[in-house]
């Protein structure tokens, strides 16, 4: 794959692409790198430019100093794609990329074509939410990083039963990544896609572009009605509900979901 560092809006961002054709951008979950789109990268660069999205403070991209906006984030999926040469591209986002999916979509109509928002919500998070993923921050900021059990109670919030029983390799690979993330720079990510989260309903009933949301049914973090209400509030959405995952679809189950991305964003 070709690595750039490129300026955006959130400081040098390592975006990897592959393939030639219609553009595709993925940008993952918190925590996540880039490397969780690797089987999507493999299917879809045959016909397909592939742009796989270290996101702001993860992975090889500049760390974070201070929160962000989700505007900020979408306006970091346009620096990128101006930096491509690429006018208009299919966005795949899981979790926090399916959020930012949805306001880049509101907010960019011009920018993008058909939208994949995975294991996402579109409403503020909730009292729990705030406490929980406030606590978890604490204590890895005091532990250096996220270390046992922190890294069981992530594990347990990204993926499901299905996963723990059948996908070792699958439970390996999160394990590594979040304890590989460096814990202070993701958390002013985490602060700004869970604390400080919007409500973001009203933004994305301006979506005038076609628009899938999935979800998992074992997903704990971002259950099945909240996908539901994200969908009833993009006019014209989809909705589809995969079993046997939970909040990291495009990664446990790679065959599954690049069955349903590409009956949606190529077999139209």
């Amino acid at each position: 794959m070709e690595q750039q560092q490129v300026d955006t809006a959130l400081g040098r961002i390592r975006v990897r692409t592959r393939g030639d054709g219609e553009a595709m951008v993925l940008w993952p979950s918190l925590l996540m790198t880039g490397d969780m789109w690797s089987a999507r990268a493999e299917y879809f660069s045959t016909g397909c430019r592939v742009i796989l999205v270290d996101p702001p403070g993860h992975g090889g991209s500049e760390k974070l100093t201070a929160p962000f906006t989700f505007d900020q984030c979408a306006r970091v999926v346009v620096d990128i794609i101006d930096a491509l040469g690429v006018q208009r591209t299919h966005f795949v986002g899981n979790s926090w990329g399916g959020m930012i999916g949805g306001t880049f979509a509101a907010t960019y109509p011009d920018r993008v074509a058909r939208s994949v928002l995975m294991n996402c919500t579109a409403s503020a998070a909730g009292v729990r939410q705030k406490l929980e993923y406030g606590a978890l921050l604490r204590i890895a900021k005091l532990l250096g990083g996220i270390r046992p059990p922190l890294t069981r109670s992530v594990l347990k919030a990204f993926l499901g039963p299905t996963t723990f029983r059948t996908r070792p390799d699958v439970v390996a690979f999160v394990r590594d990544t979040v304890q590989a993330a460096d814990v202070h720079s993701c958390a002013w990510a985490v602060e700004s896609v869970v604390p400080a989260r919007p409500d973001q309903r009203a933004l994305l009933s301006r979506v005038a572009t076609p628009v899938l949301v999935v979800a998992g049914t074992e997903d704990a973090t971002f259950p099945v009605p909240d996908a539901i209400a994200m969908a009833e509030a993009i006019p014209g959405a989809a909705v589809a509900v995969l079993d046997g995952v939970a909040h990291l679809a495009g990664l446990e189950n790679p065959p599954l979901v690049n069955q349903l991305v590409e009956d949606f964003v190529f077999r139209r």
